[in-house]
């Protein structure tokens, strides 16, 4: 069955609350979209955001199990099999075999741990914010291994090599793609019935 982003969010929800987890899908979701138009498949915007948001449904309750149970519950809700392959596709060679092979799954896989590098890089500032965050200072950070060091640099270099793009690129289309929904995210996150 395809799923409307409204009953995403409510699945995500389900199995979500943490406050870190949810910024995090919601700013997946939204570098996802912006690939997707980017890279000129702008009519699967919504299937493509639709996987940043679920990517990791099974982690904050599920940590052990990460990528695989996440597959149990969408298979249980009925939801279409591109979606269960591409969320779980951005644990290969971690916790599952199923590798990244469409586009949209290499981007999920290269983008999930750099968004959280850029993220901790952006509350490093005065501003706290991406929207002055430079290449250059991702790199400076990026090198230091103890910070933000729950963000796999390998994952992030083989993402980038599975793009065929350089490191740079691919740190500054990321960067790029957060800029345009942080404001968002941040008014979303703050209302109550968040």
């Amino acid at each position: 069955m395809t799923i409307t982003r409204q009953e995403a969010w409510k699945l995500l929800t389900q199995y979500n609350e943490e406050p870190f987890h949810l910024r995090h899908a919601l700013t997946v979701e939204g570098v996802m979209r912006y690939f997707a138009r980017q890279l000129g498949y702008a009519q699967q915007e919504d299937f493509w955001g639709i996987v940043g948001l679920l990517h990791d449904l099974d982690f904050e309750k599920y940590p052990d199990e990460h990528c695989i149970k996440s597959q149990e519950i969408m298979q249980a809700a009925g939801i279409d099999e591109a979606i269960i392959h591409a969320t779980a596709s951005h644990g290969y060679n971690l916790t599952v075999d199923i590798k990244p092979e469409h586009q949209m799954e290499k981007v999920l896989y290269a983008c999930d741990e750099l968004t959280g590098l850029i993220g901790a890089c952006a509350l490093m500032r005065p501003s706290k914010s991406v929207q002055d965050l430079e290449l250059k200072s991702v790199k400076k950070k990026y090198k230091t291994l103890n910070f933000a060091a729950g963000c796999s640099r390998k994952v992030i270099e083989d993402g980038a090599q599975m793009l065929g793009w350089p490191l740079e690129e691919l740190i500054t289309k990321t960067i790029l793609a957060m800029r345009e929904d942080e404001d968002a995210i941040n008014k979303f996150l703050a209302e109550p019935s968040c």
